[in-house]
């Protein structure tokens, strides 16, 4: 196993799905059995800000790094190219820039409680998109909020001016105007 190549095998693949949900489990205990009770309102709020951060990640990553930014444009192309491919970041490079660049700056700027709320929220975010952009391109939608997204992603694969960025929401798009820029070129209703 290769953690450090951009197309995973299996294993790689659905180990970044155990790792992360275990650091979620782990968390969250950690916060209900250990948060002191005064410091549940900022915990709460923390771990919100966290899942809205996430969102917002999301969004910049994939339209400015992940479709501007050699060598990512490059390699998220090859996603575009084999969308059903394992292709994804490895999880020692996922967990280390989460590591040093959200949990470690949490922690010295606040304490250990609230780095643990703010990292429990983007890693619930993070699950949810990979969860999400998974479900689009490997699964059979039976509901109508999946067959949403799953168009809309399909749009943003397959249309002739970028758009459509977002994967498990187009708010950011709707918000940045990257949403569907002529609806006429674009096959199938894609709402959100």
């Amino acid at each position: 196993m290769n953690f450090l190549t951009i197309e995973q095998s299996k294993a790689a693949y659905w180990a970044d799905f155990a790792i992360y949900g275990s650091m979620i489990v782990v968390l969250a205990i950690a916060l209900v059995v250990g948060t002191p009770h005064a410091l549940w309102p900022r915990v709460a709020f923390l771990g919100i800000t966290g899942v809205v951060g996430w969102s917002v990640l999301e969004y910049l990553v994939h339209r400015f790094l992940f479709h501007g930014v050699q060598p990512f444009r490059r390699w998220h192309a090859e996603h575009h190219a084999r969308p059903t491919a394992f292709i994804c970041a490895p999880t020692l490079v996922t967990a280390s820039v989460l590591g040093t660049f959200l949990f470690l700056p949490a922690w010295l700027m606040g304490d250990a409680w609230s780095a643990c709320a703010l990292t429990l929220g983007v890693l619930c975010g993070y699950v949810a998109y990979a969860t999400t952009h998974h479900a689009i391109h490997h699964w059979r939608a039976k509901g109508a909020w999946l067959r949403r997204r799953q168009r809309w992603h399909f749009i943003h694969h397959h249309a002739q001016r970028p758009c459509c960025y977002g994967v498990t929401s187009g708010i950011w798009d709707t918000a940045c105007r990257s949403a569907r820029p002529n609806r006429k070129s674009t096959a199938g209703k894609a709402s959100d």
